[in-house]
C-alpha cells in the first residue's frame, strides 16, 4: 500500500490487538482466509439484485458465490431449503432487522422487544432508534434476578398484541427459552423474529439451544461467535403458519425488502468472506472452539464471583457475564478505562435497573470469543480474573502480566 498514513495506522492497531486482551464479547479476530476475501478484487462490481436476476452484466461468477453462501449458512445450521429461505446481502444485523420488519410490518405496528438498559439491542426497539421510531414499541425486562420472565413476557404480550415478537441480546448471559417465547408470539398470531447475533456461533457448535424449530424469521451477524466478516445473514421460514395465515410470501417479501427495500447493492467482497467463515465453521475444530468459548466463559465468571465480584443473574449459559460494580463504588467508564491502561479491553455496560447513566453506568460487559480464538483456556481465564481484580480492587496496573499472556497466546489466525 503507497498510502503511508494508513499504512501506519493499521499497523498500530495491528499492534494494539495483539498486545491486549480482547474482552468485548462482540468482538473476534478473522482468520487470514476471511480477510484475503474481504481485501480481493470482488470489492469491484455492482451486483444489484439475486442470483440469475441481476442488473448488471458480468456476474456469473458472483451468482456462484452467493449462492454458495446461501447453501452454506442453510447446511451449517441444518435448514432444509424446502423450508427455510436464506439472505446474505444485509450489510450487518441492524439493516437486516430493518429489513425484517419493513418486509412485515406497517409503520404505526407493533414490534416487542428486550428493553436496551435490560441487555436487549438498539433494533428491538430501543427509543433511539429507527425501531421505535417507524414502529410502536413495547420493552420487555428482566426480572431483579436478571432473567427473563416468561410468565410477565407473556402477560404484555397479550395486552399489546404486537405483530412481531423479537428475542435477542447484547448483554443477557443467559440461556433464551425459544420454544416458550414462539408459544407466546403465536398465541396471539405474532412472528416470532429470533436475533441470534451473539450465539450464531455457539448455536452452530452445538453448545446453546437453536431457534430455528420454532422461529419465522432468524436474523444474525456474522462477525461476533460465528468468527467471520462484519455482516449478517436472514434466515425465513418458508412454512410459518404465521405467514400463511397472513398469506404473506415471507421469504420473498424479506428479499425484497433487503432490495430494492433499503439496500443497493450487495458487498460481493463480504458475502465471499462470510462464505468462507461458514466453510471455516462447519469443521470439527469450530465445534471444539464453540465448546471451548463456553467453558472458558463459566470459568471466568466463577472466578470473578470467587473475588467478590456481582455477576448479574449469578453468571453465564453462553459467552458473556456483566458485572455489577455498584458494591465496589466504581462506575462502569471508570473500570472500562483502567482495565485499558493494563492492556484488558472491555466495556462499559449498563446492569438491570441502573441508577447510573448510560454512558457511564454500574457494569462491565465481558466475553470470551476473541480469547479462544488465541488457544487460552480455563487456566488463563483464571489468570485474567486475578488480573482484573488487582486493576479493579487493588488499584495496581498489569501491563506487564498481559503482555506476558499475549506474548505466549498470539493474535494470528
Amino acid at each position: 500500500m503507497k498510502d503511508g498514513a494508513i499504512v501506519k495506522l493499521i499497523r498500530e492497531e495491528t499492534k494494539r490487538q495483539a498486545e491486549t486482551l480482547d474482552l468485548i464479547p462482540s468482538e473476534n479476530t478473522v482468520s487470514q482466509d476471511v480477510l484475503k476475501a474481504l481485501g480481493s478484487v470482488l470489492t469491484n462490481k455492482y451486483s444489484e439484485g439475486y442470483p440469475g436476476k441481476r442488473y448488471y452484466a458480468g456476474n456469473e461468477y458472483i451468482d456462484k458465490i452467493e449462492n454458495l453462501c446461501r447453501t452454506r449458512a442453510l447446511k451449517l445450521f441444518h435448514c432444509s431449503p424446502k423450508q427455510w429461505g436464506v439472505n446474505v446481502q444485509a450489510y450487518s444485523g441492524s439493516p437486516a432487522n430493518m429489513a425484517v420488519y419493513y418486509a412485515l410490518l406497517q409503520p404505526g405496528e407493533k414490534i416487542m422487544g428486550m428493553s436496551l438498559p435490560f441487555g436487549g439491542h438498539l433494533t428491538h426497539g430501543w427509543k433511539a432508534n429507527f425501531s421505535a421510531r417507524f414502529y410502536k414499541s413495547i420493552q420487555y425486562t428482566v426480572g431483579r434476578d436478571g432473567y427473563i420472565d416468561y410468565t410477565a413476557l407473556r402477560k404484555m404480550a397479550k395486552k399489546e398484541r404486537p405483530q412481531i415478537v423479537v428475542t435477542g441480546a447484547t448483554a443477557y448471559p443467559r440461556v433464551i427459552d425459544f420454544k416458550k417465547v414462539a408459544a407466546i408470539a403465536h398465541e396471539i398470531g405474532a412472528y416470532f423474529l429470533a436475533d441470534i447475533s451473539h450465539e450464531a456461533g455457539l448455536i452452530a457448535a452445538g453448545v446453546y439451544p437453536s431457534p430455528f424449530p420454532y422461529a419465522d424469521v432468524i436474523t444474525m451477524t456474522t462477525h461476533k461467535t460465528l468468527r467471520g466478516p462484519r455482516g449478517a445473514i436472514i434466515f425465513t421460514n418458508i412454512k410459518s403458519k404465521i405467514a400463511k395465515r397472513k398469506k404473506c410470501d415471507i421469504a420473498k417479501e424479506i428479499d425484497r425488502a433487503v432490495f430494492p427495500g433499503l439496500q443497493g447493492g450487495p458487498h460481493d467482497h463480504q458475502t465471499a468472506a462470510i462464505a468462507v467463515a461458514l466453510h471455516e465453521a462447519a469443521q470439527p475444530s469450530f465445534k471444539k472452539y464453540g465448546r471451548q468459548v463456553a467453558k472458558n466463559a463459566a470459568s471466568l465468571a466463577k472466578e470473578l464471583a470467587r473475588y467478590g465480584f456481582n455477576l448479574v443473574s449469578g453468571g453465564t449459559d453462553n459467552h458473556l457475564m456483566l458485572i455489577d460494580l455498584t458494591k465496589q463504588k466504581i462506575s462502569g467508564r471508570n473500570a472500562q478505562d483502567r482495565l485499558e491502561k493494563s492492556g484488558i479491553i472491555v466495556n462499559r455496560n449498563a446492569v438491570p435497573y441502573d441508577q447510573r447513566k448510560p454512558f457511564d453506568p454500574s457494569g462491565i460487559r465481558l466475553g470470551t470469543p476473541a480469547l479462544t480464538s488465541r488457544g487460552m483456556k480455563e487456566k488463563e481465564m483464571k489468570e485474567i480474573a486475578k488480573l482484573i481484580h488487582t486493576v479493579l480492587i487493588k488499584n495496581k496496573n498489569v501491563k506487564n502480566e498481559v503482555a506476558k499472556l499475549c506474548r505466549k497466546y498470539k493474535n494470528d489466525r
